[in-house]
């Protein structure tokens, strides 16, 4: 493929991503919401409530508080929205190679999930509003908890593909979804890449910003935080940002722990295969939001913000400290070492 032919390929790419993208966030949100409801004994909202709701909000009014810096308080939505929608340039996705692959995707990806969460902050304070100051504060330590152990499961990841397969990029995301992590560790590693998995699905609920994780928007304590002075358009892009990045994080996950296809299985070729991989890749998607998303939810109540840190700062970055331990004990053995 020549430049110009990848040129037009890449750009043509974007738009139908991005589709992809939002369709899906919006889609899970909706199971989301019925499967909690089900679990809750309740009746809950149709499937496609969430589409619903972006309609509804995409039409009403937007307006901007008299004291808030305007350029950072209509910015942010779409800064959080861009953000979102490239993280899913960077992750495989149904077996398609990344249209953005390259060096250093992994630690590319870091940055991009944070800025969604970035943009919640900057236009809670542009707000001028005390509810949404109090709000941003709490997600400003929330984020700064969680990027702790997604750091060090991150970094153990790539460690452990720097040492198995030294000749390949040990950051890019793609080579990593190439080459299963599972295949090149013994059974001690096993353990430790079995925690590191658990790791990154407790952190999922809190970079997505929902319950038990959820002290930033609290709607019984702070009037829903950043987002109080929020509506209309402004509020509907924080809405699409938060259903994008679901599905982006989630697909992280399977690139790096579940990137196997099922049509060599089911020894299938040509479009079949394609059609396999991409409903297996859905069901995926949908396990790892089940189980990251709403069993949580559904089955932890909010926790302090204080609660929050001692989770995230003690557990979590503990046990992603003893998997990485684990990963490198295993190298160990496997080298004869011991």
């Amino acid at each position: 493929m020549q430049l110009n032919e990848l040129i037009i390929y890449q750009l043509a790419s974007v738009p139908a991503i991005a589709a992809l993208g939002i369709i899906l966030g919006l889609l899970f949100k909706g199971i989301d919401r019925v499967l909690a409801a089900r679990m809750q004994a309740r009746i809950g909202p149709p499937i496609r409530q969430p589409f619903r709701d972006l309609r509804k909000l995409m039409i009403k009014e937007n307006i901007v508080p008299k004291n808030a810096v305007r350029f950072v308080f209509n910015g942010m939505p779409l800064l959080a929205v861009a953000a979102s929608i490239t993280i899913l340039l960077y992750v495989p996705i149904a077996g398609f190679l990344p249209l953005m692959q390259g060096y250093g995707d992994l630690i590319l990806l870091l940055y991009l999930l944070l800025i969604p969460s970035l943009a919640l902050v900057l236009g809670g304070f542009a707000s001028a509003s005390p509810y949404a100051s109090i709000g941003a504060q709490r997600e400003m330590v929330s984020m700064i908890s969680y990027e702790l152990p997604l750091a060090v499961a991150v970094a153990s990841i790539a460690w452990l593909f720097s040492r198995a397969m030294p000749g390949i990029a040990s950051f890019s995301l793609a080579a990593i979804a190439a080459n299963p992590v599972w295949e090149l560790v013994g059974p001690v590693g096993f353990i430790g890449l079995l925690a590191l998995f658990l790791i990154l699905l407790a952190v999922m609920p809190g970079e997505i910003g929902v319950i038990p994780f959820d002290t930033a928007e609290a709607e019984t304590e702070i009037a829903s935080g950043m987002l109080v002075e929020y509506s209309g358009r402004n509020l509907a892009l924080f809405y699409l940002a938060d259903a994008v990045k679901t599905v982006g994080f989630a697909s992280i996950l399977i690139a790096i722990f579940l990137p196997y296809g099922i049509s060599g299985t089911l020894s299938l070729q040509g479009a079949n295969a394609v059609a396999a991989d991409a409903l297996f890749f859905l069901l995926k998607l949908f396990i790892v939001v089940f189980i990251g998303r709403v069993l949580i939810r559904v089955a932890v109540p909010r926790l302090r913000i204080t609660q929050v840190v001692k989770a995230y700062w003690g557990y979590a970055t503990i046990a992603a400290l003893c998997g990485l331990s684990l990963i490198a004990l295993d190298a160990i053995l496997l080298a004869g070492g011991c």
